[in-house]
């Protein structure tokens, strides 16, 4: 029977990125890529956080802006915007974002929930918990719960 080893250090890969100053994180088990801004069609009568649909490699995508979805000030895309596209339930659904920063390995130590002394707008049920890299803190999303909405 083998050892169990105690030295190693286990991590989850989390896609980070920023809306405005502040730095957030999504499971990369549930993201398919990356991309720049295409061109966005408008869906009438769609909830006011979604943008529209984008054509994404022959495949219809709807995007969310997470700023409006988390109660973000609105911002004008601009160079640094990127999509970040995840798979929810085999369909893809871009998510908006202000910048894509990259993905960072986050010890599972250095994942707590998130303190309640946060004073957040973003509603506690889309927060995964808080993971510290470095001196660096980044709200962690639970994407399964960002993406769910329910209309009328």
């Amino acid at each position: 029977m083998a050892e169990e080893r105690t030295d190693i250090v286990k991590t989850e890969p989390y896609v980070i990125f920023r809306l405005g100053d502040k730095e957030f994180g999504v499971d990369v088990m549930n993201i398919k890529e990356i991309v720049k801004i295409p061109t966005i069609t408008r869906v009438p009568r769609s909830p006011d956080f979604v943008e529209g649909i984008i054509n994404l490699k022959g495949s219809l995508t709807t995007v969310i802006n997470l700023r409006k979805r988390l109660g973000f000030e609105p911002k004008e895309v601009d160079a640094d915007s990127r999509i970040i596209v995840a798979e929810m339930e085999d369909t893809p659904v871009g998510i908006l974002v202000d910048a894509a920063i990259g993905v960072s390995r986050i010890r599972i130590s250095d994942i707590e929930a998130t303190p309640e002394v946060v004073n957040t707008n973003i509603s506690k049920e889309y927060l995964k918990g808080v993971g510290k890299v470095e001196n660096r803190v980044i709200t962690l999303l639970d994407l399964k719960q960002v993406l769910a909405w329910k209309e009328g």
